[in-house]
């Protein structure tokens, strides 16, 4: 028996096995994270409408999509739509 001389015995392997597990998760949350920086979701806006500017971005999106839609609904009409609107990106 003499691999058993100096060595790690269970110590080792029981070592060893943590650092390749943590190897692997290191490697995989590394590979999402990169696919995901590469290849994220961007956000693609329709042609046409203005680039949105302003701290609020998607809650500007937001309040403009909902204004769009009573439009749609006919809960307000088209000269009301466009004031509105027109205050909204205002307060950009």
């Amino acid at each position: 028996m003499m691999w058993y001389d100096g060595g790690w015995g269970w110590g080792g392997w029981f070592l060893m096995t943590v650092f390749m597990v943590l190897f692997w998760a290191v490697l995989i949350v590394g590979l999402v994270a990169m696919v995901r920086y590469l290849g994220g979701t961007r956000h693609h806006q329709q042609p046409g409408s203005p680039p949105p500017s302003g701290d609020g971005g998607w809650q500007d999106r937001r309040a403009e999509s909902l204004l769009a839609e009573r439009f749609a609904r006919g809960e307000i009409d088209e000269d009301e739509y466009e004031r509105r609107l027109t205050v909204l990106r205002e307060h950009r």
